[in-house]
């Protein structure tokens, strides 16, 4: 038998009626964000793991910034790739329309001598027709996107040897190739650090930080439950400390690298309309039971299209961001990136069935598989066992998935 107290104001308290302490507030945190928490960690030990391995080269300055030179165009394909995967679907082509935009800018710079800043956006208009043409055979034909996007891998690859008739084309203007390869610029008086890289960390650290406390404030004006002050306090301190170490790795090289702000601003941006927009929560509602969106009043056919325009302004975007590094159009350019793309979404907490997945969880993933990449052609493992190691990890990070849905049913 349960028994009641009365407090002092004569209201009825019992157990049902108790706060939840501490140790559930936490661990009820830990199992809601358990996927993006885990990667976190995993992510933290692979760098330890390897700066331990490579004698303290991983984390060095230059070699952070090649690191994310290196994965950017991955990264931009991921944050698209789970978009679509959260969308319920998926989007074999973006490898080949990586290198059929590549191929096109480099026709219009090297062969008809168009500036750079032209044909990047003629660029980026052919990879929203592309994603549009597909969309519409999805969206509104109703073809699986798996057989739509895996016809249209064969025809942007085929397009590419067209376009470039079997040979690269190069080299690009230097404009276009400091989207990949160039640095902001410095400005200010000389010290010993980057000074624009160490305004933009410290206006990092401000953001992020009214972000967690705009959250926990919404999260106690909803009477919801939130961590303790203190364990609040300590992960405020951890995101200072992060971005703080990260900033000044940055600033002691050459600062900031073009490509890192464009990556930036697509986090920023996506990650707001998904979390935010009308259309954002339309789409996780597509992907976690598209039967009941309809009948809610969602517009599952729009929302489709625009999720694959995106997805091809994006595959886009990566192509002329590979393009300007290899400062080249290749015929081999974007071989499967559109698997690298797939797999950084499910290691960063896609879920298969759809309506599962966050923009900041793709770049995770995606880092995940870029710090694996470089630690371990630091260290010399060979190409065939690194293939073997990130299809294990990609396996792992399913499983995981798999079963923590089924220890949450049960």
């Amino acid at each position: 038998m349960t028994t009641t107290t009365t407090s002092p104001k004569g209201a009825a308290s019992g157990p049902s009626s108790a706060r939840p302490s501490t140790r559930e507030v936490l661990l009820r945190g830990l199992r809601g964000n358990m996927r993006q928490y885990g990667m976190l960690i995993a992510l933290a030990f692979i760098v330890v793991l390897f700066q331990v391995w490579t004698d303290g080269t991983l984390l060095l300055p230059n070699n952070v910034s090649n690191l994310i030179q290196q994965n950017s165009y991955i990264l931009i394909l991921a944050m698209g790739m789970m978009i679509v995967i959260i969308a319920g679907h998926i989007d074999l082509s973006v490898g080949s329309l990586v290198a059929f935009v590549g191929a096109l800018s480099a026709v219009m710079m090297v062969k008809h001598d168009i500036p750079w800043v032209p044909a990047l956006i003629l660029s980026l208009l052919v990879g929203a027709l592309a994603g549009a043409w597909q969309g519409y055979f999805i969206a509104y034909l109703g073809i699986p996107s798996f057989i739509v996007t895996l016809a249209g891998m064969l025809l942007f690859r085929g397009l590419t040897q067209i376009v470039l008739e079997g040979q690269s084309i190069a080299p690009f203007p230097e404009g276009f190739q400091n989207l990949a390869k160039g640095f902001i610029p410095e400005m200010g008086p000389y010290t010993q650090y980057h000074n624009p890289t160490l305004l933009l960390g410290l206006v990092a650290v401000v953001f992020l930080l009214l972000r967690e406390w705009r959250d926990r404030r919404r999260q106690l004006a909803y009477e919801l439950d939130v961590a303790p002050t203190g364990v609040w306090v300590l992960k405020c301190v951890a995101i200072t400390a992060a971005v703080t170490a990260f900033t000044l790795t940055l600033a002691s090289f050459h600062g900031v690298p073009v490509v890192m702000l464009i990556m930036c601003v697509l986090l920023i941006g996506l990650g707001y309309v998904m979390r935010n927009a009308v259309v954002g929560r339309h789409v996780y509602a597509l992907g976690g039971n598209k039967a009941a969106a309809k009948l809610s009043g969602v517009k599952d056919k729009r929302v489709t299209f625009l999720v694959f325009v995106n997805m091809g302004v994006l595959a886009a975007l990566a192509g002329c961001v590979y393009a300007a590094r290899l400062n080249a159009g290749t015929p081999q350019a974007g071989l499967n990136f559109e698997l690298e793309a797939i797999a950084a979404a499910f290691i960063g907490g896609a879920s298969m069935s759809g309506g599962v997945g966050t923009v900041m969880g793709a770049v995770i993933g995606g880092l995940v598989l870029g710090v694996l990449n470089n630690g371990m052609s630091l260290v010399g493992i060979g190409t065939d066992y690194q293939q073997v190691i990130k299809g294990l990890v990609l396996l792992a990070a399913v499983g995981f998935d798999v079963w923590n849905k089924r220890r949450a049913g049960k």
